[in-house]
């Protein structure tokens, strides 16, 4: 698997802040080790254990990565929480955030089994990454052109073409014009038995 880049180390901004402890928290309320849900997300235990110290910011594309295993959303690893439960999400109520380089939206509703975003992805942000995770993911084209890689093969797609697929096919997200790309993204959440998915009962009685 490989693993996720993220931000430069040092300071976090103070939007970011608050995801250390929470990320340390999820983690254990999930009940696995720091070794586990490295594996889980493609980091080594080093690595995320600086991110729950707060010493290094994490990219959208590991945001992404580490609410799908703690079975939340990003706006809930960043602690942003409805009041109420509304299934109408207003244009004028999403405040963009930034992470990694891309900026996005949050356009759908919190504690659900899917997560819904508005994303914008500029040209050269983070193209090489490859991403591999349990899951699916759907994108929609609304605005210049997207280069998506699945597996082997490459797609380029334009506004008003969508892909869907399993999101364990190894994958590149990033665009093909000069403009940026932006896309409607909707991913599956994992809300339970994600070690088991990866790495089988045996694994998870063990403790890896």
């Amino acid at each position: 698997m490989t693993e996720l880049p993220d931000g430069p180390a040092g300071a976090v901004p103070e939007d970011l802040s608050t995801v250390a402890p929470r990320l340390r928290d999820l983690r254990r309320r999930s009940g696995l080790t720091l070794e586990t849900a490295a594996r889980l997300v493609g980091l080594s235990p080093a690595h995320l254990s600086r991110l729950e110290t707060n010493q290094r910011q994490p990219s959208l594309p590991m945001l992404l990565a580490l609410a799908r295993t703690y079975g939340t959303t990003v706006s809930d690893l960043l602690g942003e929480t409805a009041a109420e439960r509304d299934p109408i999400v207003r244009a004028g109520r999403t405040e963009p955030s930034e992470a990694g380089g891309w900026t996005y939206w949050t356009v759908g509703g919190a504690g659900r089994a899917m997560q819904a975003l508005r994303v914008h992805v500029p040209q050269r942000a983070q193209g090489e990454l490859v991403r591999v995770h349990p899951g699916e993911e759907w994108l929609y084209v609304l605005e210049g052109r997207l280069r998506l890689t699945l597996g082997a093969a490459v797609h380029v797609l334009d506004p008003g073409d969508a892909a869907h697929f399993d999101s364990l096919t190894p994958h590149r997200i990033a665009a093909a014009a000069p403009g940026g790309v932006v896309l409607l993204f909707v991913h599956t959440l994992l809300q339970s038995g994600a070690a088991e998915l990866c790495l089988g009962d045996d694994a998870r009685r063990r403790g890896l």
